[in-house]
């Protein structure tokens, strides 16, 4: 009666020397990886200036920007100033609603409680909005093609 007991015993001090030696290895290979890291590492103060640049590039999109960037849709051309002056058309109720929905990414339950009114309000400005900016870009947009 007294042996399976003992084979317990050791059964549980053959797994604790086994988890002591797998974290002493992990202890190991982790010392290693650091000594071997910081011996690759340079500081930013020791680099040479040609080293520097190589670090970053620089984007070159819209160093060019003599003319001012658009897209075409249906045969209209809109530009960010003409969106912008869409924008600007609306009301200031639902121009808050479409930036807050669109642009911060907040549902109309966040809005709402943001701005202490019904989300069936957020909805309808939010909504409605899309009809004024559809009818501003329509008369405002320039035509590359004229149907």
């Amino acid at each position: 009666m007294n042996e399976p007991i003992r084979t317990q015993w050791q059964i549980r001090c053959a797994f604790n020397g086994y988890c002591k030696r797998a974290l002493e290895n992990e202890m190991l290979a982790a010392k290693r990886d650091l000594k071997r890291r910081r011996r690759r590492e340079v500081t930013f103060s020791d680099l040479t200036p040609q080293e520097e640049h190589q670090l970053y590039t620089c984007d070159e999109y819209f160093a060019n920007d003599e003319a001012e960037k658009s897209f075409v849709v249906a045969g209209k051309e809109i530009t960010a100033k003409l969106l912008a002056e869409a924008l600007h058309s609306l009301p200031d109720e639902k121009r808050e609603a479409v930036l807050l929905y669109y642009f911060f990414d907040m549902s109309d339950v966040e809005i709402a409680k943001l701005l202490s009114i019904p989300r069936s309000t957020v909805q309808y400005r939010r909504t409605s909005s899309f009809e004024l900016l559809k009818r501003y870009l329509e008369e405002h947009a320039y035509g590359k093609n004229d149907w």
